[in-house]
């Protein structure tokens, strides 16, 4: 498993510790940064988190898709800082052998992730700013 807090998030490197050749399905999901948000132009985004008590939650839903899923290898990366439109900002990826497997448990990640894990966001507008939960 890699599960991290990162500074930049590098896809092709996402990509190549899902590789293995027992998986037949790679699935990567990737959440970007939109130019929108509450109706209003987003500028940018910066995103904060309690790391110890994010890392551990990010292990526990790992640890649940890897019992419920038959998973090779699983990643789970969120960026922290400022991040502009279009930059990734979240990834969760899984190997299985087979596909199913590999989008379920992908799909189970980023779901369990927005609900439980203490991220937060601060979104820029062209006028004003304001903290949410980045995972309501």
């Amino acid at each position: 498993m890699l599960i991290k807090l990162v500074d930049q998030i590098d896809l092709n490197e996402a990509f190549q510790y899902l590789q293995t050749p027992a998986a037949g399905g790679t699935n990567l999901f990737v959440g970007t940064v939109r130019d929108h948000a509450q109706g209003k132009q987003v500028v940018k985004l910066v995103f904060e988190a309690y790391a110890p008590m994010a890392l551990k939650e990010l292990e526990k839903i790992a640890n649940q898709a890897k019992a419920n899923w038959p998973v090779e290898k699983l990643l789970i990366l969120h960026a922290l800082g400022e991040k502009q439109i279009g930059e990734p900002v979240v990834v969760t990826g899984v190997a299985s052998a087979h596909r199913n497997a590999a989008f379920e448990a992908t799909r189970f990640l980023i779901d369990e992730l927005k609900k439980t894990v203490p991220i937060w966001k601060k979104e820029y507008y062209l006028d004003n700013s304001v903290w949410v939960n980045a995972h309501p």
